[in-house]
């Protein structure tokens, strides 16, 4: 079957994908544009997305002979679920194997932002040290903090028993109760978000939200960057509101160099790189391969954000 990959993976697996069907891969460093997408689909069978593709109603109207959606993420946001679903088109993510690498980033970014280490770096590589100051570089420690976690799914608690280790007082959000949001971010020293982008999660990071937080306080985010107002968190940075942020996601994202949000000071940014462990992300491309390969062959997914699509007519 006709299968189109809209980038290269590490690892190996798009060579079991190509031994078993027509596989043809987006071999440039940016995505293809949604045009090349909307041409290739009317041929396609098979698709194997990453976040940056959107795969909409438009696209999947677009590709009548599509059987199988497998996405190199564990979100699907960037895809019309909903539509794949009414096709009868399972829809493939890939979760947990990415649950304990973007928690180890969680925590870097933690310690990057409260301890001040890109901004050191930075310091020594202008030629600024000339001695040790007893005032230089002043920061927040992390261990025996509060850190509130936003969101309580698998990353959120991989990361309460990194923090656990670290001696914080460990507050969250989200499933079996906890600790209401506005509570949550007026008694936390780290507030990092950990929920899925909804409805009810966009824009939840927003001037009010950041107003409750502490001026020592610092916000971390490995989520989804839709999560947080960028304006509002811009200004929040700018005006001394809150003391620091690191963020691996943004909104937008990547973000333009010229984006007020990277002229606010305490900031450190990274580009989407929560799975980026080079055994994490051949993992998650074999269980992508593996997500197309069984719904090409019509058989269930083994991991399908969608599996009510097997019910569809």
């Amino acid at each position: 079957m006709k299968v189109f990959c809209t980038r290269r993976l590490p690892g190996r697996a798009l060579e079991r994908l190509s031994a078993v069907h027509d596989l043809e891969t987006w071999d440039e460093r940016l995505p293809p544009p949604p045009e090349e997408l909307l041409a290739r689909a009317p041929e396609l069978h098979g698709l194997l997305t990453l976040l940056t593709e959107k795969v909409d109603a438009d696209l999947l109207a677009a590709a009548p002979s599509l059987r199988a959606v497998s996405n190199y993420a564990v979100g699907v946001d960037n895809v019309d679920v909903e539509a794949a679903t009414a096709r009868g088109i399972p829809v493939g993510n890939t979760p947990e194997v990415l649950t304990e690498s973007t928690a180890d980033l969680a925590v870097g970014l933690m310690l990057a932002i409260g301890r001040r280490i890109v901004e050191g770096d930075a310091y020594v590589r202008r030629g600024e040290w000339r001695t040790w100051e007893p005032d230089l570089l002043l920061g927040h420690d992390l261990h025996d903090a509060t850190v509130g976690i936003v969101g309580f799914g698998r990353i959120g608690r991989a990361v309460a028993r990194r923090c656990k280790g670290f001696g914080c007082e460990v507050l969250h959000t989200g499933r079996g109760g906890g600790t209401p949001l506005d509570e949550l971010l007026e008694r936390s020293d780290f507030v990092t978000l950990h929920a899925p982008l909804t409805p009810a999660t966009r824009g939840l990071i927003d001037a009010d939200a950041l107003g409750h937080m502490k001026p020592t306080a610092y916000l971390i985010n490995t989520a989804r960057g839709p999560m947080v107002d960028s304006d509002a968190l811009a200004r929040a940075l700018h005006e001394g509101q809150i003391a620091g942020a690191a963020l691996d996601v943004t909104d937008p994202e990547p973000l333009p160099a010229d984006h007020a949000l990277l002229e606010a000071p305490a900031l450190v940014v990274v580009p989407h790189i929560g799975s980026a462990a080079r055994a994490t992300r051949e993992r998650m491309a074999d269980m992508a391969v593996d997500n197309l390969i069984a719904g090409l062959a019509g058989e269930r997914m083994p991991n399908c954000a969608n599996p009510e699509a097997y019910g569809a007519s």
